[in-house]
């Protein structure tokens, strides 16, 4: 499965990209509640989340006020994200993922935002783009980007419209694209769009930025196509509305980057931080293997497994937390895949249905891997009082009775 992100009308925006997942199908009430929970901290919030036609087309829109209790700091917001998380979600693996993804967002918000006044990261304050409302934004993105699985799949992104004219804000009248959409779109293909008005918004921007993998002129070869619309506020000329396509994937290869180092100065409990800095950085694997190095020196081999797009900043990170002095790069590697699927499928277990997500590999349209989501088998594990391993070996057993004919 692939999803393309296509804003070549609309541009993009926070809400949109909510909008357009609740459209895909994620839960907008659990959306709302994760909102909420981290929004309220910074400010007044009320969501409300409708059905509107933009175009003749029939979208979903996330509607977000808020109010914002006081001026926060980049720093600030990165703390009180952290303090919220271990309040209430410490050991809730989507949110986990989910505030690991907003802090990149929110890295990458602050850094353009810092470029276009001059100030370092401790001194930025998010004023034009409220503190509440981008949290909001943020956190709603991110959470509904995991309960689609859609962080397992390949992202693709068309050329963003970015609008034209000018955009009045607290520094003045600007043109458009503003400074920061500029800014954080330094490396994606854009297009001004056929509208004279500001249709991209710098956190719009840092989402789509921080969830492609590659960007595309045009839609890739995909089948089986769902699609999702993400109302904007403004009614225009043009669709305003983000749209994503959620497809299987006609091609069976990829090409990802390896990296490599050899180390034998780091500790056992170094390496395993820095296995999860890694992971939280973007890598999509990790491994590391003993070795014998210089001197009959004991030491390991680190290999990291990441997309192209992502292997010169991983390669930072690689060298800054180590203090390697060379990292091997083997570039645009090639690797077979299967078709891949995320499902829900609902499972009888002692006479209750339980859904229970699933991925699913297929080759020559023959499923080779049926795995359930380990959250969902630990919940009804705590549920039912049956042993983890019995459950798995039993929903996976159904769900391939069910679905011998597919």
């Amino acid at each position: 499965m692939v999803l393309i992100i296509d804003g070549q009308t609309s541009g993009l925006a926070g809400n949109m990209f909510i909008g357009a997942f609740i459209d895909l199908g994620a839960n907008k009430d659990d959306i709302i509640n994760v909102i909420k929970t981290y929004a309220n901290e910074f400010g007044d919030i009320d969501i409300t989340i409708t059905k509107q036609p933009k175009s003749g087309i029939m979208c979903t829109y996330a509607q977000i006020n808020t109010t914002d209790k006081s001026t926060r700091h980049y720093n600030e917001i990165i703390e009180k994200l952290d303090d919220i998380t271990q309040k209430h979600y410490p050991d809730n693996e989507i949110i986990l993922k989910t505030i690991n993804l907003s802090k990149k967002i929110f890295k990458t918000l602050a850094i353009a935002e810092s470029k276009v006044h001059g100030k370092s990261l401790d001194q930025l304050h998010f004023h034009e783009v409220r503190s509440a409302y981008a949290v909001a934004d943020i956190i709603g993105s991110s959470y509904a980007y995991y309960l689609l699985n859609l962080d397992k799949e390949k992202v693709y992104s068309l050329p963003v419209a970015t609008g034209s004219g000018t955009v009045k804000t607290q520094h003045g009248i600007l043109p458009v694209p503003a400074p920061a959409v500029l800014n954080i779109l330094k490396n994606v293909p854009t297009i001004g769009g056929c509208v004279n008005t500001e249709i991209c918004t710098p956190t719009g921007c840092a989402i789509l930025v921080n969830i492609t993998d590659e960007y595309v002129s045009s839609y890739p070869y995909v089948t089986r196509k769902t699609i999702g619309y993400g109302a904007g506020k403004k009614d225009l000329e043009v669709l305003n509305a983000l749209r994503l396509v959620h497809a299987n994937s006609v091609t069976k290869n990829d090409t990802v980057t390896i990296l490599e180092t050899n180390i034998d100065t780091l500790s056992g409990e170094v390496l395993g931080s820095l296995y999860d800095k890694l992971l939280s950085e973007g890598a999509r694997d990790v491994t590391i293997t003993p070795t014998i190095m210089k001197k009959n020196r004991p030491g390991q081999i680190i290999k990291v497994i990441c997309r192209n797009n992502d292997a010169q900043h991983i390669t930072n990170v690689l060298m800054e937390e180590t203090g390697t002095l060379g990292v091997r790069v083997i570039p645009t590697v090639h690797r077979g895949v299967a078709i891949r699927e995320n499902i829900h499928e609902k499972i009888n277990i002692n006479g209750t249905w339980e859904d229970v997500r699933f991925k699913i590999g297929y080759i020559n349209d023959k499923i080779i891997k049926c795995t359930p989501e380990y959250d969902d088998i630990k919940k009804i594990a705590n549920k039912t009082s049956i042993p983890i391993k019995d459950l798995i070996k039993y929903v996976e057993m159904e769900y391939r009775i069910n679905n011998r004919g597919d």
